[in-house]
């Protein structure tokens, strides 16, 4: 039976889970968004500066058209991989560490590809503070140590109250940040014409020409992002029932916000290379800051408006973007670190306690000048997250809907899944360990750039050949969840029965909920949450494998 210490465990995670849904789906008496507010919220999420950089960074390193063909790379992959992803997230209403349970990992085996996101989060809300730190430092005056302290402060109180105040923050701030991005582009083209041509003929701070070598290395570092398709899944998971009444409006709004993000993602690339080369041409010694957003938007405004003007809106375009992306960060950061705790330890700490855990190690990468290795920071992730998601996009694709060996619904309840599935793991580990030591020139400095390739192909081979292998033995560990009420409704959305938790005595919907091995008092089976059954410590209402 179950102490009193685990019911006020399992009752603490059971209150504080209820708006952010930290272990488990969500349900659809929470998800009253309409697809386009659900849209624009995860679309609010890549406002991030960081993308300018990046395009800045891999254009100076190899030149113009490596760039271009590098992004493009990124930008196939993304789409590629980001469709069944954000499909199985708007559908089935859960994130993508529930996904990946029941997509080859298990129900322990996720817990590591939860670890990768999670640095992907910290990694990423180091990158956009050190870009506020630099805007407050330009504009303000503020030493770096201290605008570093500050962005990481200010995020913190944003991010307490879950979606509700994600949603109004995306959505208000959006137009503005168009605004502010867009403009100076814009004007740039008119006022400069010439700059498209100078564009174009970039070739990098080595001067060399196009090449497969020079395209793949961009693409490696453009790469990195693609575990932002977890962040777009945070927010997708809370769309709406799809309806035939809104059936277009769901498929738009789900592919612009789940794979369709890249497009945007892309453009800002583009733009901040090309931001970075009018600098480099027309500023002296502008080739350290040439990355820098704030430099690249401030020269613009500063030829559309006077000085003090510009300065303003540059502090303010920065401020506005970091927030935007970095409530999204910390909180899809605090849900996966919450998320792997509580299924090892069988302890809730609370997603605030995490919280805090993740934005202390950015503030660690942002003191120690991590902007200024990004690049080699973001090679050596890519390799790790390029495995992980074209893993899991591969068994949805290929081993549930092209082989059929992957059951194809998915499943994320403890006790229906085995602890750990050899599929996935096999394909990340393989894919992971031998891409990074491609990177890292394990096999030859003319293998070393082709080490983003290495982590697409050998995920994408080994994830179906290993779930032939096992036949597809090690997804389910039950058939039977041992109730008997359909998980979906007439329209193939989950359903929105609700069942009793015999544990916490709160109702939560079918597709959340199993029965227990205790019998009630009378014999009759009893329901148990998987949020209850994954802080159950003693195991007991674990129903046995069959």
């Amino acid at each position: 039976m179950v102490d009193v210490d685990d019911r006020r465990v399992q009752a603490t995670a059971t209150k504080e889970t209820l708006e952010d849904y930290t272990l488990r789906f969500a349900p659809r008496s929470y998800r009253k968004w309409s697809p386009a507010v659900v849209g624009v919220s995860a679309l609010g999420g890549i406002a991030y500066l960081a993308d300018f950089s990046i395009g800045a960074n891999v254009g100076i390193a190899n030149g113009t058209g490596n760039a271009l063909l590098g992004i493009g790379i990124f930008a196939v992959v993304i789409m590629l991989t980001g469709f069944p992803l954000a499909y199985y997230a708007a559908r089935y209403n859960i994130d993508l560490d529930l996904i990946t349970r029941g997509s080859g990992f298990g129900y322990y085996g996720s817990v590591i590809t939860n670890l990768v996101f999670a640095s992907f989060t910290f990694i990423f809300f180091a990158t956009e503070g050190s870009i506020m730190a630099q805007g407050l430092q330009l504009g303000l005056h503020i030493p770096l140590w201290l605008g570093y302290l500050a962005s990481t402060l200010l995020i913190f109180p944003l991010v307490i109250y879950g979606m509700n105040t994600l949603a109004k923050l995306q959505v208000w701030t959006t137009p503005l940040w168009l605004l502010l991005m867009v403009l100076p582009f814009v004007f740039l083209l008119v006022r400069h014409p010439d700059s498209v041509r100078s564009f174009f003929a970039y070739g990098g701070k080595d001067g060399g020409g196009v090449s497969l070598t020079g395209a793949l290395l961009a693409a490696g570092v453009c790469l990195s992002l693609i575990a932002q398709i977890a962040e777009q899944i945070d927010y997708l998971r809370f769309m709406p029932p799809k309806t035939p009444e809104n059936k277009r409006k769901w498929w738009g709004w789900m592919l612009l916000a789940g794979p369709g993000w890249v497009i945007f993602g892309a453009v800002k690339q583009v733009v901040g290379l090309f931001l970075a080369v009018y600098l480099i041409a027309n500023l002296p010694g502008a080739q350290s800051i040439a990355n820098q957003p704030v430099h690249q938007f401030l020269e613009i405004y500063r030829d559309m408006v006077p000085g003090w003007l510009a300065m303003t809106l540059a502090v303010v375009l920065v401020v506005i973007s970091q927030i935007k992306i970095n409530v999204t960060n910390a909180y899809s950061g605090s849900l996966a670190w919450t998320n792997s705790f509580t299924r090892v330890t069988k302890t809730y700490p609370g997603r605030l306690v995490f919280l805090g855990v993740n934005l202390a190690i950015a503030l660690i990468l942002m003191e120690a000048n991590m902007f200024d290795f990004l690049n080699n920071i973001l090679g050596f992730y890519a390799n790790c997250g390029i495995a992980w998601i074209v893993t899991v996009a591969t068994d949805i694709a290929v081993n549930k809907y092209l082989l059929k060996i992957s059951p194809k619904q998915p499943e994320f309840r403890r006790g229906m899944l085995y602890n750990f599935n050899p599929v996935g793991l096999v394909g990340f580990g393989a894919a992971a360990v031998l891409s990074i030591l491609t990177f890292f020139g394990a096999f030859g400095e003319i293998l070393k750039p082709y080490s983003p390739i290495v982590a697409v192909v050998l995920a994408f081979v080994l994830t179906p050949l290993t779930a032939v292998l096992t036949k597809g033995r090690y997804y389910l560990r039950r058939a039977d969840d041992g109730i008997d009420l359909p998980m979906f409704d007439e329209h193939g959305n989950p359903s929105g029965e609700t069942l009793t938790c015999h544990v916490t005595g709160v109702d939560f919907e079918r597709p959340d909920m199993i029965a227990s091995a205790i019998p009630g008092p009378e014999g009759e089976i009893q329901y148990i949450s998987s949020l209850a059954l994954s802080t159950d410590k003693s195991g007991d209402h674990v129903l046995p494998g069959h």
